[in-house]
């Protein structure tokens, strides 16, 4: 996979240089480039941003130094055999940035991104490049940041630890929170590693059991309990279907029941009799 950064903070990628990131580099899985957007440039100032028309507080980056940036960049790619660019755009009003969307993008080519300073980029760069490539115009959380250096590193991270190889064991990401499959839609519970006491605190029993299933059930019902304490919204929007007998039972216990409307098994919805103990 090929990776092209254009920014007017190149220093903020040096992250890119360490972890796995940094050994996908070195063993050649990934083809990194940070491009300094100042470089496009045409005045002693290096000048990237101007006021906004309509008026307004903040500035605007403006189109000229990321067109020639693009194409630039676009032009090297191809020089060097890469295939298939998809540009990344880090903003707050983009889609929410998820596993299933760092799944997709890792299994792209060649990644493009833009990380934008001030209020933003000239909407008609995207507009522009979006005639040439898919355009993910992303967003990290429901906050803003100074600027999408940071969203690059988050996004980076996520989608190069999906790439073949990059991860020590292959199947590491398999349990994680909001992986493809049964974890789609939950988060991953507690782990532990040894010493089995620590400062009065055991492992719990069913760890040191040997018995797999039993480990898979008590993993499993502790994912539900976190999602259902940290982000019940997960639970409410997902599919029925993802739940077994079991799984049922256990929200059930933690207070949720499913919708009356729904058959067989409705969405589920937390119960407002309180939690059963």
């Amino acid at each position: 996979m090929r990776l092209d950064v254009v920014t007017i903070f190149p220093e903020y990628l040096e992250p890119l240089n360490v972890s796995l990131v940094g050994k996908a580099r070195a063993r050649g899985q990934l083809d990194v480039h940070v491009h300094d957007l100042r470089s496009w440039t045409h005045d002693r100032h290096n000048t990237v941003d101007d006021t906004p028309y309509g008026g307004g507080p903040g500035m605007v980056m403006k189109t000229e130094p990321w067109g020639d940036a693009l194409d630039s960049v676009l032009a090297d790619g191809y020089e060097t055999g890469s295939r298939a660019p998809a540009l990344v755009v880090p903003t707050p009003s983009g889609l929410p940035f998820t596993q299933e969307l760092a799944g997709h993008l890792s299994e792209r080519p060649w990644l493009i991104f833009t990380p934008a300073r001030y209020e933003g980029i000239d909407r008609r760069v995207v507009d522009e490049y979006a005639t040439r490539m898919p355009v993910y115009e992303v967003s990290i959380g429901d906050y803003v940041l100074a600027g999408g250096e940071a969203a690059v590193l988050v996004v980076t991270e996520a989608v190069a630890r999906l790439l073949p190889g990059v991860l020590g064991n292959a199947e590491s990401h398999r349990d994680d929170s909001f992986a493809p499959g049964a974890m789609a839609n939950l988060l991953e519970g507690p782990v532990y590693t040894k010493p089995p006491e620590w400062r009065g605190r055991d492992i719990p029993d069913v760890l040191l059991s040997g018995h797999h299933g039993k480990i898979a059930r008590w993993r499993r019902d502790q994912a539900l309990k976190r999602t259902t304490a940290h982000r019940p919204d997960l639970i409410e929007r997902c599919d029925p279907k993802a739940f077994d007998k079991k799984d049922r039972e256990m929200l059930s216990i933690l207070g949720w029941a499913p919708d009356p409307q729904g058959e067989p098994y409705g969405r589920f919805w937390r119960r407002t009799d309180g939690v059963e103990e």
